[in-house]
């Protein structure tokens, strides 16, 4: 049997750690792992770290595109917020990361994957489902949930007898809790878990303080092409790079800040403050091009399902039968869904100052207040006869 594990890797603490603690009690040789989605990378960081633990095999693999395109333009199209605000940022990246890590553990031959998700969070949930869809027959170990290292502290003194570095930081109370990738960024722990707390300045990363933003708006022209984004002011990007061009634009004008009280799937309450300025502007856009492109049951069946879906996402059931579904449902029209949204920011919010599209879904002359022969009038009044009867 192989003795080869994939660990997801990034290089920290935790995960360096989580790395030493499998070399040692599985004997293994642990595969370091890492996903390029667009967090805060030190490449040099990650290989220097991994070696200095013995690893041979180091592999850090971009997968920017792939993630926006593959995942978070889904999900925009289906306008996914879960409870009312979140974008879920954190959700969609997991699904990516296992089935790359499945795939690298096929490769390489390994008998087991692990990650550094902790035992209270949703993270260990989405990867292990998408470790079981992908590789029903790998291992999956989860430290956090098996080993006797119950605090902040034995996590320290584990590290200083492996020699593992440790930030300066992490020597006193424990870190807040951040996870960021190209969609956003999250923060939780620390003064944030007593929600009676106002979020400290100082913790947000992406995004300016609405009061600090410019005093004069910014624009911003969205072109889509079948439901996706294809170019901003006319300017065709990747969706990796469009992405990160929104992200500039928006958290420049203090746009994408949410602060909630979150019900987990494992069912506890956490308060976090998440930022995903450039998706923010892509799900405003994506609703207003399709006001004017899709007829009113497509959209208010999408409205419809899209609770289930966010919480699908969510839950970490991105790989299930009944998200394909809903997936179907979202794009059953999107190649109607073309032309253009120009939006100004200012000071945290968005308006909508223009839609123009070559659909014929909205009819002018029907709506017009002009009289005309479009819209015969007289039939509303057998409409409404029809619908007194429901009463």
């Amino acid at each position: 049997m192989s003795n080869k594990i994939v660990l997801a890797y990034s290089g920290g603490l935790d995960t360096s750690i989580i790395l030493k603690w499998l070399q040692e009690n599985y004997s293994a040789e642990v595969i370091a792992y890492t996903a390029d989605i667009g967090q805060e990378i030190d490449k040099k960081k990650i290989i220097n770290n991994a070696k200095k633990l013995g690893v041979k095999k180091i592999i850090i693999n971009d997968l920017k595109n792939i993630f926006v395109k593959e995942y978070v333009f889904p999900m925009i199209r289906g306008h996914a917020v879960y409870e009312g605000v979140y974008l879920l940022g954190t959700s969609i990246a997991r699904p990516l990361i296992a089935k790359d890590q499945i795939r690298i553990a096929k490769k390489y031959k390994a008998y087991a994957v692990s990650h550094g998700a902790t035992g209270k969070g949703n993270d260990q949930v989405r990867f292990e489902l998408g470790y079981h869809y992908f590789g029903p027959k790998i291992k999956i170990i989860a430290p956090w949930r098996i080993w006797n290292l119950k605090s902040r502290t034995d996590l320290i003194n584990y590290a200083k007898k492996h020699g593992i570095p440790i930030p300066k930081d992490k020597k006193g109370a424990p870190p807040f809790s951040i996870d960021d990738n190209l969609f956003h960024t999250s923060t939780e722990g620390k003064v944030l878990e007593n929600p009676k707390n106002s979020a400290p300045e100082f913790i947000f990363q992406r995004t300016t303080s609405p009061e600090k933003a410019p005093n004069k708006p910014s624009f911003v022209t969205i072109r889509f092409k079948n439901g996706d984004p294809i170019n901003i002011n006319g300017k065709k990007l990747s969706p990796s790079k469009l992405l990160e061009k929104l992200n500039s634009i928006a958290g420049k004008n203090g746009i994408g800040r949410v602060d909630l009280v979150e019900n987990r799937f494992i069912g506890i309450k956490s308060r976090g403050v998440y930022e995903t300025p450039g998706g923010t502007l892509l799900i405003n856009a994506h609703r207003a091009i399709e006001s004017v492109t899709l007829d009113k049951q497509t959209m208010h069946k999408k409205d419809e399902i899209m609770p289930k879906y966010a919480e699908l996402i969510y839950n970490g059931y991105w790989y299930s039968k009944e998200r394909f579904k809903l997936q179907k449902i979202v794009d059953q029209k999107r190649d109607k869904v073309n032309g253009s949204v120009k939006l100004k920011l200012y000071k945290g919010n968005i308006t909508i100052m223009s839609r123009q599209t070559k659909s014929n879904a909205y009819s002018m002359k029907k709506v017009s207040f002009e009289e005309n022969k479009t819209f015969n009038k007289s039939n509303v009044e057998r409409f409404i006869n029809v619908h007194k009867k429901k009463l």
